[in-house]
């Protein structure tokens, strides 16, 4: 590909005269010679500007396709924004890069699959196994994986950094005098397409089985502080219903020893356990303190409002995309991707230290 610098070593002028010529800057004190030298070099070199380069660039884009798998349903994205927030991103950056979205496919068992192998590439959103996608669609260098839990080194993959969120949770509530700090989160699922029951941890994959990151970084942390308590770390449904009913499970099964503090795996759970915690009298956040994670538009409007990690799902989408453009253009080797997120401070976890009282009168 012939360069600016390139026509101007062959025509003895600087690279800025060269560039100023080509683009019919009339301000340009040269002379008729050297103009038409430039000219005559840039075409003999076969020299293409940047801006022709870019539109055949974007010419090819626009006739490449994708395709977008979800586990989730539109019922889920209704309950729950997560998956319509990177679903969104994915859309979004797309439309900027003028690449087509020509096949929406979700894992539910609703869609028409149809061929898919003429594609340029595939996004999948969700813990859908990786052999089933690979049966569906069997290039994996054109294969990207957004919040898959497991690693999955062959493939391009995009993830929130939970483990990083859950140690910032837990540094701010140890900050305020936490011991009896629980968890309360779902149970991760590896979704089969070829398969109407979905993988868990009693039905493990060549990978090992998926593990909520969450409650794993929470665990590590706690047995490393000498905090850990089995009965607090809690498993529910990842919903508002799963959130109350498992409040009111922790509630009952710890008494008097209650937590302190609860993390929670998602927002809607959050909302559920703080309506639970509202109905037995409990106040949040002088009896008990609240963490969320996502960050959902309610979560700054309840009462009070809730402390959260922000997931940028909606960057998640756009960095998946990016990923998919460079194997486009031929990038070779996988890559991992770990989107950050950021701790919002909000009331649900009070400003004031807990006390020896609230503790069970230990020092730890």
């Amino acid at each position: 590909m012939t360069t600016i610098k390139q026509i101007a070593a062959h025509a003895g002028v600087s690279a800025a005269t060269v560039s100023r010529v080509l683009n019919n800057d009339s301000t340009l004190s040269v002379s008729e010679e050297t103009r038409l030298r430039i000219f005559s070099i840039a075409e003999e070199l076969a020299y293409k500007p940047k801006r022709l380069r870019r539109l055949k660039q974007e010419e090819s884009m626009s006739r490449r396709e994708i395709g977008l798998l979800m586990w989730s349903t539109l019922e889920d994205e209704a309950h729950d924004p997560y998956f319509s927030s990177i679903r969104k991103g994915i859309e979004k950056r797309c439309e900027e890069c003028g690449l087509t979205i020509s096949k929406i496919m979700r894992g539910n068992g609703d869609t028409e699959w149809g061929p898919v192998h003429g594609l340029d590439g595939l996004i999948v959103v969700g813990s859908i196994d990786h052999r089933d996608v690979l049966s569906l669609y069997g290039d994996p260098k054109r294969i990207v994986f957004v919040n898959h839990v497991h690693k999955l080194e062959a493939f391009d993959t995009v993830k929130a950094d939970f483990e990083g969120a859950v140690k910032e949770s837990l540094r701010h509530l140890a900050g305020m005098g936490h011991k009896r700090i629980a968890y309360m989160g779902g149970k991760e699922r590896v979704h089969r397409l070829t398969l109407t029951s979905a993988l868990d941890s009693e039905h493990d994959d060549d990978h090992g089985s998926p593990r909520d990151s969450r409650r794993e970084a929470y665990r590590q942390i706690m047995e490393e502080s000498g905090l850990y308590q089995p009965l607090f770390n809690r498993e529910a449904e990842w919903s508002s219903a799963g959130g109350y009913s498992g409040m009111i499970a922790l509630l009952e099964e710890t008494g008097e020893n209650r937590p302190t503090a609860c993390l929670l795996g998602s927002d809607p759970m959050a909302v559920g356990a703080l309506r639970a915690l509202h109905e037995q009298g409990i106040s949040v956040p002088e009896d008990m303190s609240l963490i969320g994670f996502d960050d959902i538009e309610i979560a700054s409007y309840l009462t009070p409002p809730l402390t959260t990690n922000r997931v940028y799902t909606e960057q998640m989408g756009r960095t998946a995309v990016q990923l998919l453009l460079e194997r486009l253009e031929g990038r070779e080797a996988a890559v991992h991707v770990g989107v950050n997120t950021s701790f919002m401070i909000r009331e649900s976890c009070g400003d004031k230290r807990v006390s020896l009282e609230q503790n069970g009168g230990e020092r730890k």
